[in-house]
C-alpha cells in the first residue's frame, strides 16, 4: 500500500498533524511546564529562546493556562484536566494545521471534560482541523459536523450525526452511540408521537414532548 503524498514529504506531513494520544498526561516528563510544551521545539534547534516562548506562551493560551502561573509548575502537580491540557500545549506548539485526538475526555471528570471540550472548539473555530477519535458521541454533539463509524476497522457509514444516528438504528448495529434522547424520540414517532427527526438534546426534545404529552387523551 502506498501511503506517500505527491509533493509532501513526511517531515513537512508530521509538522501539518498533530497527534494527542488517550490519556496524554502520561507523556509528561519533564520538569516544568514550560520544559514539556517546548521539548519538540528545542530539539529542532532552529528557534531561538524568544520565538520558542512567545510559541509556548501562545500555546498555552489556546489550551486556557496562564502562562505566568504554569510555565515554572510541576506538570506532575497538575489536575487531571490541567495535566491533558498541557500535553494538547506541547502538540499545539509545533502550529500543526490538523489535530487528532484518541478519546480526549476519557477519565476526566464534569468539569474537566468540559474545560477540554471548550478549548477543542475553540482551535475548531480558529480555523483548524480537530479530528476526534472516540466512544463518547453524546459529549461531542456540540462541536462535531460529521461522523464517521468504522466497524471491524471497515467504514460503516458516514454523515452528519443525525444521519449516522439513523442509520444504526435501522440496521440495527452499533446502537450504544446513538445519544438515549435520539433514540427514545426515535422510538416515540414509532408510536405515532409528533416529534421532529434529527433531535440531538434534551432540551430540544422537552418542548416536543410537553406538547405531545399536553395533546395526549385522557
Amino acid at each position: 500500500m502506498d501511503l506517500s503524498f505527491p509533493g509532501i514529504s513526511w517531515n513537512e506531513l508530521r509538522q501539518r498533524v498533530g497527534l494527542v494520544f488517550q490519556y496524554p498526561e502520561q507523556q509528561l516528563f519533564e520538569e516544568t511546564v514550560f520544559d514539556d510544551i517546548s521539548f519538540v521545539l528545542r530539539q529542532r534547534k532552529v528557534y531561538s529562546a524568544a520565538e520558542i516562548e512567545h510559541r509556548v506562551e501562545a500555546a498555552c493560551a489556546s489550551v486556557g493556562l496562564d502562562y505566568a502561573e504554569f510555565r515554572r509548575r510541576s506538570p506532575f502537580e497538575l489536575s487531571g484536566g490541567e495535566k491533558r491540557r498541557v500535553a494538547i500545549a506541547g502538540v499545539l506548539v509545533q502550529e500543526p494545521r490538523l489535530l487528532i485526538l484518541d478519546e480526549p475526555t476519557v477519565g476526566l471528570d464534569g468539569p474537566g471534560k468540559c474545560e477540554i471540550l471548550t478549548y477543542l472548539q475553540k482551535m475548531q473555530h480558529s480555523g483548524k482541523t480537530v479530528i476526534i477519535i472516540s466512544h463518547a458521541v453524546e459529549d461531542l454533539l456540540g462541536m462535531v459536523n460529521r461522523l464517521v463509524v468504522l466497524e471491524g476497522g471497515k467504514l460503516l457509514t458516514t454523515g452528519p450525526p443525525a444521519e449516522v444516528f439513523s442509520f444504526l438504528l435501522k440496521a440495527r448495529k452499533l446502537t450504544f452511540l446513538v445519544p438515549p434522547i435520539y433514540q427514545l424520540c426515535h422510538d416515540l414517532r414509532a408510536e405515532g408521537w409528533d416529534i421532529p427527526e434529527g433531535i440531538l438534546k434534551v432540551e430540544e426534545a422537552l418542548p416536543h414532548l410537553d406538547r405531545s404529552l399536553r395533546s395526549a387523551p385522557e
